[in-house]
């Protein structure tokens, strides 16, 4: 494949371009913002949120992928006594541990999970309707979505599966995931990929290559003049704090009434923010009629039960919701098959975490990204048997 236009300077762009470059691939990257990283961005300081929580999971094919390139970088390692503090939510109490059916639930394997049969409804029939839940609250870290039990219960089976592993599958960049991100573009750089961010593209281009659409779904409808270009994802209020360090605050609080989740990230990494300061940061999914407000006042409620005085030791907090930039979910009877074909025919092709393609958050964005590759490669090597063919005739 001589030439590849990639639309999307994300973590699905970049794995994209550093894909086809490594397979001698002239690649143009065109990024409409002035940074690269879509939700991957880590803001400048003094604070370094994320687009809400993110952590790299370390079951998913992408691990092994970045770590072969040395992109992964410093992690930062969760102290002992910090693990510690994680508590959870339930009956309206803060409490050290979740109760033990959530264990023995978490244990079954995705595989053993219906597809057509929502969660709630096959966890009620296994282990009752407490138990289905609290495992569907709990599975809401990975998933940002209001009503988890609704959902496809092989879907939200492998993420509960994931989530509750132990040794943990989650782990955190040393910086945040810019940090990550920068190491990606340099690898491109130094591969060859011209980078042009600030780089608006409306219109597919034309007679230069494959092109792989690299942006949030509702932007790549746009551009491909395709309204069934749509999946559904989560809603959810971001809610970033940072106070002043108290001796004894909570790492975790998963909110297992409702699905919530408040983190500390400098327990683990505090470079994050200045020193005698920490960062919390918090994702509270709501529903489609509900508000910031709603979401707000959730998170709120757990801090009054988890982080005492926190209304006084506040120094910034910044509020938002994220709409349909989550990944995707899947109710009963869909799988990851049913979702927008990468493939999107006449040489072009989707990728991102609302796509056809599996895995847990953004691990979707990375198999859809190689497979866009593999699958423009496979057709530009068969183009040219074409070529051949013809000429011999």
């Amino acid at each position: 494949m001589r030439k590849l236009t990639i639309i999307g300077g994300g973590f699905a762009g970049l794995t994209a371009a550093i894909t086809a470059a490594e397979a001698g691939t002239e690649v143009t990257l065109h990024e409409a913002h002035r940074t690269l990283g879509g939700r991957g961005r880590t803001a400048d300081g003094p604070y370094r949120t994320n687009e809400g929580p993110h952590a790299l999971y370390d079951g998913g094919p992408h691990w092994t992928w970045l770590r072969q390139r040395g992109l992964i970088g410093p992690l930062a390692a969760l102290p002992p006594s910090e693990a510690l503090r994680f508590r959870v939510h339930r009956d309206g109490a803060v409490r050290r541990t979740p109760p033990l059916s959530l264990f023995r639930q978490a244990r079954r394997t995705p595989e053993q999970a219906p597809v057509d049969l929502d969660f709630r409804t096959w966890v009620t029939g296994l282990a009752g309707e407490r138990t289905a839940r609290v495992a569907a609250s709990y599975s809401g870290v990975a998933l940002f979505h209001h009503d988890p039990g609704s959902l496809s219960a092989r879907f939200v089976q492998e993420r509960l599966h994931r989530a509750t592993a132990l040794p943990p599958e989650a782990h955190y960049v040393r910086g945040g995931w810019g940090e990550l991100i920068e190491r990606m573009a340099t690898r491109a750089r130094e591969l060859g990929v011209r980078i042009e961010t600030s780089s608006r593209v409306d219109a597919l281009p034309l007679g230069g290559g494959p092109v792989i659409v690299a942006t949030a779904l509702p932007a790549a409808a746009r551009l491909l003049d395709d309204p069934s270009l749509a999946w559904e994802s989560g809603r959810t209020v971001l809610f970033d704090l940072a106070l002043r360090t108290r001796k004894g605050d909570p790492f975790v609080i998963s909110d297992l009434d409702a699905p919530g989740w408040i983190e500390r990230y400098t327990a683990q990494d505090p470079s994050l923010a200045p020193a005698g300061q920490q960062l919390i940061q918090a994702q509270l999914p709501i529903g489609p009629e509900a508000s910031k407000a709603d979401g707000v006042a959730h998170g709120e409620r757990l801090l009054d039960l988890g982080f005492p005085g926190w209304r006084e030791r506040t120094v910034w907090r910044r509020e938002s919701v994220s709409q349909g930039r989550t990944g995707a979910v899947d109710r009963p009877g869909t799988t990851w098959r049913d979702r927008p074909a990468v493939d999107r025919g006449d040489g072009v092709y989707l990728v991102g975490d609302q796509v056809a393609a599996p895995g847990v958050l953004a691990e979707v964005s990375f198999t859809s990204a190689v497979e866009a590759v593999s699958l423009a490669l496979r057709a530009d090597h068969l183009d040219r048997l074409d070529h051949l063919d013809l000429k011999r005739a």
